[in-house]
């Protein structure tokens, strides 16, 4: 009797076999009583899945699943035969096949012990924002809209709790060849670099403590090093106290 034969049982019942398989184990299943019956048995697990539902995993499913993590066994290797045709299939004991099915079976159940398993800093993970997305999502977040003198608008997004603002441009004109724009943080008579942004469409966040600032000013500069004062070329000051 061929040992090999017997590991098509698995397979067989979740019709994952191709037709020289097939016909290669059904005459082997009419001469076989114990792969019949293993057939039957997954068939009948498999039949299962449709009238499962999720339930709620006691309390103490976890600790138990976490505990007994040290002690599972790893997955056996995969095993290459070559069949009568000389192609070389990859398949898995039957016994595995088996445990499939059953995992399968047990649907919601299952899904939440397998989950639960998981490493604690996976469960943990949480999507990180940017400090720009932090500003814009904040809940004492101020907004103020104001549309430039040379066209396009410009937003200025501010969060005291975070003590940052940022800028969004939309449509705004490049700015002059060899120039580029610089930002500031206005207190008072007090002009604060906060960084650069370019024309069109652009979302940055202004550097420094924007709490105690009054607003936010555009300034056209010489391109190259971040310019320490504002040039009189002026494009806009957008206050906070518009919001």
């Amino acid at each position: 009797m061929n040992v090999d034969i017997h590991a098509l049982s698995g397979a067989y019942a979740v019709d994952a076999v191709d037709e020289f398989e097939r016909a290669q184990f059904e005459r082997h299943l009419a001469d076989c009583a114990t792969c019949r019956a293993e057939v039957d048995s997954l068939r009948e697990a498999a039949s299962l899945i449709g009238e499962t539902s999720a339930q709620q995993p006691p309390d103490s499913l976890r600790a138990s699943v976490l505990a007994g993590i040290q002690t599972v066994r790893p997955l056996p290797p995969v095993v290459v035969v070559a069949t009568e045709r000389g192609r070389a299939t990859r398949r898995r004991f039957p016994a595995l096949v088996a445990a499939a099915v059953a995992l399968i079976a047990i649907g919601g159940a299952g899904a939440t012990a397998i989950d639960l398993a998981r490493d604690d800093s996976s469960k943990r993970e949480v999507v990180a924002l940017s400090a720009t997305d932090r500003v814009l999502q904040a809940d004492d977040a101020t907004r103020v809209t104001k549309r430039l003198p040379e066209g396009g608008t410009a937003t200025v997004v501010r969060s005291q709790s975070l003590k940052q603002a940022v800028i969004l441009t939309e449509d705004m004109p490049a700015a002059p060849r060899l120039h580029t724009y610089e930002l500031w943080l206005q207190r008072g008579d007090e002009m604060i670099p906060a960084g650069q942004i370019a024309g069109g469409t652009n979302t940055v966040l202004l550097q420094g403590d924007a709490s105690a600032a009054d607003g936010v000013g555009i300034t056209v500069e010489d391109a190259g090093e971040p310019a320490t004062e504002p040039s009189d070329d002026v494009v806009d000051v957008i206050g906070f106290e518009q919001a």
